[in-house]
């Protein structure tokens, strides 16, 4: 790292932080409202609505996790700030595009191109993994994860009150002049030497029969993914899910909007404090423990009679899971050599870019083919099978249980 990113990184990751905020939270916000925005759209029968809410929310992921190793070559080359103005300006034209949507095929088709233009947050991370010292790069790491868990919390809230107040498609625009706002703050704020990265320079490309980590890093993306799919499972059919818990209508989207908060409420409070617990215990016992936890947890939201007690599980859920991404982040840092930090970094978002493509997918379908309630079940399913395969794997590799 040279002098002037060494000066300059602090302000970077603050203005990273408020750019990540803005995009995720402008992402986010249309969570509520996106099965109504469906039904506008065209699209008829309990069913369909859910699982074109699916699909249409899974598009922008899909695109997004297709792209992203070419986004971190490019940034490479051309430097990550490049990339991080690329992805706002390019995100702030689709979503306000889709207030103009008439038809479900224009609204998956701009959260496709979404998703081929975005990926803010995910370089932002890498580039503060890149920029900040080795002896603070834990702590900016999870300050950046703790402001996408904020985003996360606020998005869906917004989301909730703001469609019946300025309608869907204006909270569409607004969300669009939001990102817009964080490209401003991008283009004249961050500072980066870029430099180029050529063979003839002697860049190295991740060689993974030779990491010494393979198998804790491997477990470590698994673990990502799982923990996206399970957050982001329930999104397409919460809407609908509340709608049958409820009478009053009205309401529909204000306790959605809250559903999709609690997850993210309960990993704001935890983070920080399961980050403190993990360095005395060990991080991979806290990532068996969460998964187990958040397991067991998911049960009983299969069942639930009223909108508050599906609130309540969900914000222990969140609990449960908030340490999980600080802890992951750590184990990878760990175990690999400080040239494939950043590459290693970058595959780690691409796994979590899949579990939210496949988290709303997987919602959609088993909740328009099996009912509702099996997208709860099956998704405990997942995470007791992601925590055995944490505990097997580290206990063969070269991370002890408690390390």
């Amino acid at each position: 790292m040279i002098e002037s990113e060494n000066a300059y990184w602090r302000r970077n990751l603050f203005v990273c932080m408020a750019g990540a905020f803005s995009t995720v939270f402008a992402m986010t916000l249309m969570l509520p409202f996106l099965p109504l925005y469906v039904e506008q759209l065209g699209v008829s029968g309990h069913a369909a609505v859910v699982q074109w809410s699916g699909i249409a929310y899974s598009a922008t992921f899909l695109s997004a996790g297709l792209v992203a190793p070419i986004w971190g070559r490019l940034g490479d080359r051309y430097g990550r700030k490049a990339m991080l103005v690329r992805a706002s300006l390019g995100m702030a034209v689709m979503v306000s595009l889709m207030g103009f949507a008439t038809n479900i095929w224009h609204l998956i088709f701009l959260r496709l191109l979404a998703g081929l233009a975005g990926g803010y947050s995910s370089g932002a991370t890498i580039l503060i993994a890149v920029q900040a010292p080795e002896k603070r790069a834990g702590w900016a790491l999870g300050m950046v994860a703790s402001g996408v868990m904020a985003e996360n919390l606020a998005g869906p809230l917004a989301g909730g009150w703001l469609p019946p107040l300025i309608g869907i498609r204006a909270t569409f625009w607004l969300a669009g002049l939001l990102i817009f706002m964080a490209f401003l703050l991008t283009l004249l704020l961050i500072r980066e030497s870029v430099r180029p990265v050529t063979e003839a320079a002697g860049a190295k490309k991740t060689d993974w029969s030779r990491l010494p980590g393979r198998a804790a890093v491997i477990c470590m993306l698994t673990t990502g993914l799982l923990l996206m799919l399970a957050n982001m499972s329930i999104e397409p059919i919460i809407t609908v899910f509340i709608r049958t818990l409820s009478s009053d209508s009205v309401s529909v989207t204000h306790t959605a909007g809250l559903v999709m908060s609690a997850a993210a409420l309960g990993s704001v409070i935890s983070a920080s404090w399961l980050g403190r617990v993990a360095d005395r215990v060990g991080h991979v016992r806290i990532i068996v423990s969460a998964l187990v936890a958040a397991a067991i947890l998911l049960v009983p939201q299969a069942f639930v009679m009223a909108g508050w007690q599906l609130i309540t599980l969900r914000f222990l859920m969140g609990f449960a899971l908030g340490g999980l991404l600080p802890c992951i982040a750590a184990v990878i840092r760990r175990s690999v050599p400080e040239e494939n930090a950043g590459s290693v970094m970058g595959y780690s978002v691409s796994a979590q870019f899949t579990g939210q493509f496949t988290g709303p997918l997987l919602g959609g379908f088993i909740g328009a083919h099996l009912g509702m309630r099996c997208v709860f079940l099956a998704t405990s399913l997942l995470l007791l099978a992601g925590a055995a395969l944490n505990w097997r794997v580290m206990m063969r590799s070269s991370v002890s249980p408690g390390g």
